[in-house]
């Protein structure tokens, strides 16, 4: 993706979520018996398990393959499953499997980060359409090859975003839109969810019946330890992004889209993308073996004739409200502000006080449907990895970048890189993919 594209579909990507739905009446790229979608879930443990039950759930959905590396998680959740759909899915431990079989329409991936972006890819080039699970990738790099990869093979790709389905964001982009809170040059996303510590727990043996060679994939070799694997693999950098990544994601997505409309809605520039990222933070609070911090501030800021402040803070530590919401994110101008939380959206004038208020909340099985259904139609999807999931996945990615690098760094989206700062670009990807885990090596089949 060159920048003058980035520019253009970010300014359509907040309009084209909401009206991504209304055209579902062409036939999929590979229709299966009645209309049915066939679908490989990959990775069932914990959010992909919701999303193995989700996907079941739906009418037009046929799962014919439960994939995972763990034996135990394997079986129980194709137990699971069978109850769910009347029959027993096939148990599979590799995910290629999948991709030779022709009858398989989709792959939903609710892998570990480190695992989003080569089956992503390799979905794509086999013909296949994808929901992965948030941020695109372990990284910038993986998630500009997964976007440039399913563009290659004009593939339907949904990031897990579910909140861009929610049945409040039309009303929400309506209302920003419209001008109602004037001037925006604002906007901030937040994440106070209470976690808990690791610890220091030793090394061991794998658990009897995981594979995990093949779940370290493209990571470097490592001794198992409980506590980089199931859940909270997340807080490494050889696997994961972070809470940054994690659940930050979420709110930087609504506060990005809630900021470009209401440029929108002042006739002004598209919002493009933040030239200047600076990140402050730590381990302040946990004394455990995590590599990520638990205290985080990113500051993103955009150039141009009206330049604009996003901003992200996040404490893993603690379950205090910021503007009345846990988690959520907000928009400010000269005429009012915005608030976004989970469930509902509030809109308050220039005094502070509120006028309004829509209620709705995540629509996970809609985020799900507004996949199948584009995969009918080819329309893009709500998170469309192009336009919506990778650069919200890259705001996360760019503020970690800068946490470990520990200053200010100019991004230049033509070259994806910071600029002037070879020691900062070294994050921008892995230093060394293990094989056959290795990406541009994939990328190119």
């Amino acid at each position: 993706m060159d920048r003058r594209e980035f520019l253009s579909l970010s300014s359509q990507a907040a309009l084209g979520a909401a009206a991504a739905s209304a055209a579902f009446h062409a036939m999929p790229a590979q229709a299966a018996p009645n209309d049915r979608v066939v679908v490989c879930v990959a990775g069932v443990r914990g959010r992909g398990n919701s999303l193995l039950n989700t996907f079941a759930r739906l009418p037009q959905v046929d799962v014919k393959y439960v994939c995972d590396l763990d034996e135990t998680v394997l079986g129980s959740r194709t137990d699971q499953i069978e109850k769910i759909i009347g029959r027993r899915p096939q148990t599979i431990k590799d995910f290629r499997q999948a991709l030779d079989d022709d009858q398989v329409d989709a792959l939903v991936l609710g892998t570990p980060d480190h695992w989003h972006a080569i089956p992503t890819i390799m979905a794509c080039q086999a013909g296949k359409d994808v929901y992965v699970e948030k941020p695109d990738g372990h990284n910038a790099i993986e998630g500009k090859t997964m976007v440039d990869v399913a563009r290659r093979h004009s593939r339907i790709v949904q990031l897990g975003t579910q909140a861009r389905s929610g049945k409040h964001i039309p009303s929400l982009l309506e209302y920003l839109q419209a001008g109602n809170i004037g001037k925006a040059l604002f906007a901030k996303a937040w994440e106070s969810s209470q976690q808990r510590g690791i610890g220091h727990p030793s090394d061991t043996a794998p658990p009897a019946g995981v594979d995990y060679d093949t779940w370290l994939g493209p990571a470097p070799k490592r001794p198992f330890n409980p506590a980089r694997f199931h859940g909270s693999w997340r807080w490494f950098f050889d696997y994961g992004t972070g809470d940054l990544g994690n659940d930050g994601v979420h709110r930087l997505d609504l506060a990005r889209m809630a900021l470009q409309a209401a440029t929108e809605g002042r006739g002004e520039k598209p919002l493009g993308f933040p030239q200047t990222i600076s990140s402050v933070g730590g381990k302040y609070y946990f004394d455990d073996d995590q590599q990520f911090p638990d205290v985080l501030q990113v500051n993103y800021e955009y150039a141009g004739k009206t330049p604009k402040l996003l901003t992200y803070e996040m404490r893993t530590w603690s379950a205090y409200h910021t503007e009345g919401e846990p988690e959520g994110a907000a928009v400010f101008g000269d005429g009012g502000y915005v608030i976004i939380g989970n469930g509902r959206w509030r809109a308050f004038d220039r005094k502070g006080k509120q006028i309004r208020e829509e209620q709705a909340g995540y629509n996970d099985s809609g985020h799900a449907q507004n996949f199948i259904d584009c995969m009918h139609s080819r329309a893009k999807p709500a998170a469309d990895l192009e336009t919506v999931g990778h650069p919200a996945s890259l705001l996360c990615h760019l503020g970690n970048c800068a946490w470990r690098a520990g200053r200010t760094l100019k991004f230049d989206l033509g070259s994806y890189t910071f600029v002037g700062d070879d020691d900062a670009n070294r994050y921008l990807t892995r230093p060394e993919y293990r094989k056959p885990w290795v990406l541009e090596e994939i990328a190119k089949g």
